[in-house]
This record gives C-alpha cells, structure tokens and sequence, in this order.
C-alpha cells in the first residue's frame, strides 16, 4: 500500500533496513519513550542517573583543541543551567539558536568547573515551536514521545518516523486484520493487533512510563507474544513434519548392550546414564532422531556421542561424526581409535578431513562408499558431493554452532537411503531461552554432572605489571612435570584478518575522560602469586591497540621469562599439519609451554596441562573464557587458569571477570553472558540461523517466550471448539507469510 512521506528513494533505504512493506514500518516499535507531559526539572536531577530533559537553548560554542572539537552547549530553567558536551562535535555548529526549545537524554554527571551537572554525548531533538504545524506539535510535545532508532541519513529521523507512522496509522484505521485467535487473547488477557500497534507506538495518557521503558505493556506484550508465538509455531511444525518421516528403527538388543560395555572407560555419571537413554529411546522410534546435546567443558559428551554410534553400529548401519577443526577431528579420531581398540568386534575407524592428499581422500570415501568403514570422522569434508555413505544410521555434529543451521541438514539428504538420527553435541551450554529458538526443532538432552575425578580449577585475575609472578609460576609448575597454556587475542600485529580475534564488543573502549577509581579493584590473588605489586596504572605507552600477540610474546617469552622452556606456538595461520604437529608434540609431553591463539578453545584435552594463562582477558567474551579454562583440570593434579588484565578494563569487562573467579559454573556464565552481550553475539559473532526479532528480545522476553511455545503446541496439536475454523486458517496463512519472508528457515502451510 502507499505509505504518505516514502517515496521511491526512501523506500529502497527503508528496504536496506528490512522495512519492505508497510506492516513492517508499524512493527518497527520506539527503542525508548520520554515524558514530554511532565518533564523533569533540573534543580530535581540527580548525577549517576539517566534522565530526559526539556530546557530552553542559552548558548554554544565549539572549543578546538588539539585532540578535537568539543562542542559545547548550555541549556537551562529559570535559573538552573545544565552544560552538554560532544565530542567531535564540530557538526553541531549552528545547529542550535538561542530561546529554542530542545530535548535531552543522556546520563549525568558531576561538573568539576561548576556546582551544575552535565551530559556527555546526549541525543537530542529540537522541539517545535509557533511555526511549526499542529500536527507535529501535536506529535512532539505534552505527551509521551516514542524516539526511534535513525534509519538513516538525516531525513528518517525519529521525528520523520513519528509523522509517517501515525499518519499510516491513521490511514489504516479499523482495517488490520487480527490474527491470533479472539479466545486465545482473551485468556490471556492481551489486546487486538490494531490496539496494540496504536498504543506501542503512541501511548495514551497514564500509561506507566516504567512498563514503557520495560515493553512490559500490555500492547508491548501483546505483540511480543504474537512474533514468539509464530515462531514456536514454525518449530513445531518442523518437529511434526520430523515424526511423519520415515526413519530408521534401532533395536537397543543385548549385542549392542555388550558392545557398549566393552569399550566403557569408567562408569557413567547418572546424567550420562539419563541423556543416553533419552537418547536410545529416540533411535527405537519410527522417524528420524534430531536430539541436541548439551554439556559443560569436561561433562563426557564425547563418551555417550561413542555409545550411540555404537547402538547404530552394532544394528549394521554407519556412524558419522563431524567436527569443526581438524584438530578436533583428529582428537575424536584417535580417542575412538583407543576407545574401541578394546572392542571384540574391531570396527573400522576412519578420519576424513580437507587436508588429506588426494590418494587418501579418494581411498577413504571408496571406504565409506562400500560400507567397509562403520565408523567416519572428518570436518566439512563429510557433507562434500563427492561423499557417499553406504548405509548412513546416525550424524553427530560437534560444535554445531560452528557450522551454521542448515548445514546439519547436509548429511541427512543422501540419496536413496532413509533419513538418519541426528545428534548435535555443543560445550558451549545455552540458555534454555536461547536453545527454544535457536535449536526449537530439536529435542533437548543436558548432561550436567561432572564425571569423578574432574578436579575445581582455582580461577584468578591480576594485573598485567604482575606477569613476572604469573612466568614464576608457570616455571615451578614445569619444574613438577606440568604443562601450561598462554593465549594471545591476536596472531600478530594488528587485529586485521586474524580469524581467533573473537571479542565481546563493548562501547566503552574509549573513555572520555578518566573513570574514577573503583573500590576495591586490586585483584585478589590468594596464594598463588606471594610478591606484593602495584596496581596495574593507566598507561598509553604503548602504540596502536596496545594489545600482546602470541607471536611476538612467544619470541619474548622464549629468549626472557620462560628461557629455557620449551616453548611451542599455535595459532590460525599455521596448515593443518603444522598446528597437528605440534598439538601431538603438547599432548606427548614434548612441548612444556604452548603460546597459542583461541584456536585450543574446542575440544584441546591434554590431561598433564594444569596452567592457563590468559592475557588482556578482558577482550574476551565469557563464553570463550570459559571455553579457555575448560583446557586445563582434566587430570588429578589442582590446576589453574590466571587471567591478566590489560591497562584498563570496562564495566562490562569488569562483570567476566568477577563472574569467571566467582563460579565454574558454565550454564550460569552462560545466562550472564547472554545478558551482557545479547542474543546476537552471544556465540562470540552473528550466529547463522538465528531469528532477526522485529519486537521481541530473547534476554527480556523468557517468559513469554515459554508461554509461546506452550500455546504454540496447544494450537498445532489439538482441535479446539474455541477457536473457529476461519481462525485457524488465518494462523496458519500468517505463519506462512511470516515464517517463509522474516525466518525462511521452513516451508510452512
């Protein structure tokens, strides 16, 4: 439909931003709302609070220093003055009159020149006045005000945004057509999908102003639900789609049984008993398995992976395991290789990977052609066209974030052959909010229980100026027959092109002025490190990013701290047969010390290895910290992860790091980090396959998002007299447009 204020121009930068039609448009919702009808007074505002404000412009200036333009502006009420400062800030320029009217929203902070307050880096508006139109008036002032998210340039303001919108709004009036059922939302006491949208966007007058900023009103969780439930709805359509697929029977018979008893290392965990018998009861079923895996770092995923092939193994079909890294591959090809070597029955083992010459190559897909390999390995190698299994049972796929949604679908669609059972195995836990929609079509197993014999790991932090005491330690830990880690964010140089450069991005690394001290920063180091050291002081000694790379630390390490070592070094770079090389050479125990990257983050098991030291820990993303630590504590012997702070470290950085020394609790950092870091970096980048949410925000909405998947499987599995059949058909064409245009993970209908 024509949407009044976007022509052709605007449209196509409103379609780069996903907004391509005019539904689109309504559900781009305001980010944060201001009071306009009662605005704060400054004499009443408080430093260290955020706040919106409403004054009159008294004057601006922009002072030229040698660092940069700093503009200046000064608002004020009666004989109240708050001081606004941007950095930078040389666009401002005559942009502001003196008797204007602006608003302000920003966080305050004490001013050292005067006894007002001021605000660094705040958005504003400038307000209407006489000679502006009624409807604008109407639209910016003595209400509450939705403020948008810019769309780009400096027309889609939220000021633009707010015109189109309630003008759209206007223009549809009575015409949106519902689509949720009426006794759906009776019950669950939410308004209709025009009230909602209406409200979301222009609050009436007494709305609470806290559940606006929350999306905790009633309209906000009306169109929440309503984004969760058509999601949930997709899934369960995949899940009912899956049963109604033929698939592989599997007998759990006494042969099988033996089998597994044979190759048992230990004896199971009770949760390792559990998930494999949730597991086991999904391969008797009819249609095809698709389970994930869940566990922390060292929770025995690997073995219960090993006694399901076993199951599809000993029912004559084929097993395939597929891994990221070729370091990992080969680790799960050489532990099954000893796993299975006590085996009676002797199947054949087999490790595909890129990096294998082609006479290999082709000799082992002969294998797996044949059927004459029951058991594969590999890395992205498997799902290569020119694969062909014999009689494909099972697909394990490790690290399934690694590889991306569709791709596990890959190895299912061999020609002429039933489906197989899919298990996808991750360490790296996730929030069951996340796991509902990310991995909704699968059916969810936790391992969490430590097997016997896994040992605490005593996690510290300290200063970087205290490494001398960290290189001490790691020496007397070798002098006992240990072997120790150090990680490096980067290969070398600058962070350009550098894969393991895995961050979690924060917007404080520049600080415009000195933070002030924090109370009881100094690290506690207990026992480990008895030297008394300063603080770690700001510095800006150091050029560029300032930050160590594990090629130039392994070359200063090797001639200085750690002389006489030796020192081997891993990173991204390196071909396959040199990081394998000198990952056999750690594992034998010929290297003492490896440097190395975030390329030992998955699956890395040398049971000698007791020391992890991670410099500038800050820069990295919980998940990847306790990815690191979960190398080290595999043996008997009490290990240690040390985690050395560069020269300042942000208040988000500040969180890891108590949250990595407070507990090793993998499930609980995950909750913390997909709190800090959102949804969309909660897997270090964007992970491929996750819903873009119009409305909804994983973090925020966990609630609702249970509630959706609950109703969601109440509508797809039982017919309802409450719910008519024009209703239903409804739901299901909105579940087909929306499913195949916003997620295109299905067909739905």
């Amino acid at each position: 439909m024509y949407v009044r204020g976007v022509g052709p121009r605007v449209a196509e930068t409103l379609a780069a931003k996903g907004i391509q039609i005019a539904e689109d448009l309504l559900y781009h919702l305001p980010f944060r709302y201001e009071d306009r009808q009662n605005p704060r007074s400054l004499d009443e505002l408080k430093a260290g609070e955020t706040a919106s404000v409403i004054a009159e412009v008294r004057g601006s200036i922009l002072l030229r220093t040698r660092r940069m333009p700093i503009f200046e502006l000064t608002v004020g009420q009666g004989r109240h003055a708050l001081k606004c400062i941007w950095f930078n800030g040389g666009y401002l320029q005559g942009k502001f009159e003196a008797g204007q009217t602006v608003a302000l929203y920003g966080r305050l902070e004490p001013s050292r020149s005067t006894r007002n307050l001021k605000m660094i880096q705040p958005q504003f508006e400038i307000l209407p006045d006489a000679s502006d139109d009624a409807e604008t008036r109407l639209l910016e002032v003595g209400r509450i005000t939705p403020i948008y998210e810019s769309l780009g340039g400096n027309r889609l303001t939220s000021r633009w945004q707010r015109k189109v919108i309630f003008n759209l709004l206007d223009s549809v009036r009575g015409a949106v057509p519902e689509c949720l059922p009426g006794a759906l939302l009776a019950r669950l006491g939410m308004p209709p999908r025009e009230a909602a949208l209406r409200e979301a966007h222009f609050p009436p007058e007494g709305t609470p102003f806290v559940q606006l900023q929350s999306a905790a009103t009633p309209a906000h969780r009306r169109l929440i639900f309503e984004e969760l439930f058509f999601l949930e709805l997709g899934l369960e359509l995949k899940r009912r789609r899956m049963r109604e697929r033929a698939g592989i029977t599997f007998a759990a018979s006494d042969k099988a049984r033996e089998a597994i008893r044979e190759v048992l290392p230990f004896h199971p965990t009770a949760a390792q008993k559990r998930v494999f018998g949730e597991i086991v009861a999904d391969m008797r079923q009819p249609n095809p398995m698709r389970r994930l895996l869940q566990g922390d770092v060292g929770s025995g995923k690997t073995i219960v992976a090993f006694q399901s092939m076993l199951v599809a193994i000993e029912n004559g079909y084929q097993a395939a395991l597929m891994a990221p890294t070729e370091i990992l591959a080969t680790q799960h090809f050489l532990a099954a290789r000893k796993l299975l070597e006590r085996s009676s029955r002797k199947p054949r083992i087999v490790l595909l990977t890129g990096s294998l010459d082609g006479d290999r190559k082709r000799h082992t897909r002969g294998l797996i052609n044949r059927g004459e390999a029951q058991l594969i390995i590999g890395t992205h190698a498997l799902i290569e066209e020119k694969v062909e299994f014999d009689n494909l049972g099972l697909v394990v796929v490790d690290e399934q974030h690694r590889f991306g949604v569709l791709q596990r679908f890959k190895l299912m669609k061999k020609p002429g052959q039933p489906e197989p059972d899919v298990l996808v195995m991750t360490a790296t836990p996730i929030p069951r909010t996340l796991a509902l929609s990310l991995y909704g079509d699968l059916d969810l197993s936790v391992l969490d229980e430590m097997p016997p014999g896994r040992t605490p790991i005593i996690t510290r932090r300290v200063p970087g100026e205290r490494s001398p005491d960290v290189w001490d330690f790691i020496r007397k830990q070798v002098a006992q027959g240990r072997q120790a880690y150090i990680v490096y964010p980067v290969i070398e140089g600058t962070k350009d092109d550098q894969p393991e450069l895995d961050f979690s991005r924060d917007d404080t690394e520049v600080e415009m002025e000195p933070p002030p001290r924090r109370a009881g920063s100094k690290a506690r180091t207990g026992e480990l490190f008895p030297l008394a050291a300063q603080e770690a002081r700001s510095s800006t000694r150091r050029g560029g990013s300032g930050l160590k790379s594990a090629v130039e630390m392994h070359e200063k390490l090797h001639a200085g701290p750690l002389a006489g070592l030796r020192i081997g070094l891993l990173h991204g770079r390196l071909d396959a047969d040199d990081k394998d090389v000198i990952m056999r050479r750690f594992q034998r125990g010929e290297i003492d010390v490896l440097v190395a990257t975030t390329v030992i983050e998955v699956g890395v098991d040398v049971p000698n290895a007791t020391v992890m030291v991670i410099e500038h820990a800050e820069r990295f993303g919980l998940a990847q910290l306790h990815q690191l630590r979960g190398r080290v504590g595999r043996g008997s012997a009490r290990s240690y992860c040390i985690l050395i702070t560069g020269e300042r470290v942000s208040p988000l950085g500040e969180e890891r790091l108590n949250a990595m020394v407070r507990t090793q609790d993998g499930f609980e950092l995950a909750e913390l980090d997909l709190t800090l870091r959102g949804p969309g970096e909660f897997f270090g980048t964007r992970q491929a396959g996750l819903p873009e949410f119009r409305v909804a925000n994983l973090v925020r909405d966990r609630q609702l998002l249970e509630l959706a998947k609950q109703e969601a499987a109440r509508f797809a599995n039982h017919t309802s007299a409450e719910v008519t059949e024009a209703e239903r058909a409804r739901v299901w064409a909105r579940l087909k447009d929306s499913w195949q245009r916003k997620y295109g993970l299905v067909e739905a209908g």
